[in-house]
């Protein structure tokens, strides 16, 4: 597995135990790898969101939504919608191919898990 990737698990497990120092620091580490450029930045983006969703409890955040009910299969679908749909679009450019590049990761990592308790 790509050390991002793996990382990405990591801040996911964090996340799922709401240990959010812990989830800081791997959002961190992610930042790094991912750099600063328009594709870095989307990626960014979308991994703060995630944790602030999470942080604050929003309802309305898709990534509240799968966390709480575990949904594997709208998980699946999700996955598929923006590894296909999305990113292998030509006119998407670099900062959204980042942000869902993110998403796609998120997702992967999502259903790699055993538990989501």
């Amino acid at each position: 597995m790509p050390a991002r990737e793996m990382r990405m698990e990591m801040f996911l497990r964090a996340l799922i135990k709401r240990d959010f120092t812990r989830a800081k620091a791997h959002l961190e580490k992610l930042q790094k790898m991912v750099g600063n450029d328009e594709w870095g930045k989307g990626y960014s983006k979308a991994i703060n969101g995630f944790m602030s969703a999470l942080r604050d409890e929003d309802p309305d955040a898709l990534i509240v939504q799968l966390l709480k009910e575990g949904d594997r299969k709208r998980a699946e679908e999700l996955l598929e919608h923006f590894h296909e749909v999305i990113l292998e679009h030509e006119f998407r450019d670099e900062y959204e191919k980042g942000y869902y590049t993110a998403w796609v990761e998120f997702l992967k990592a999502f259903l790699n898990q055993k538990t989501l308790a």
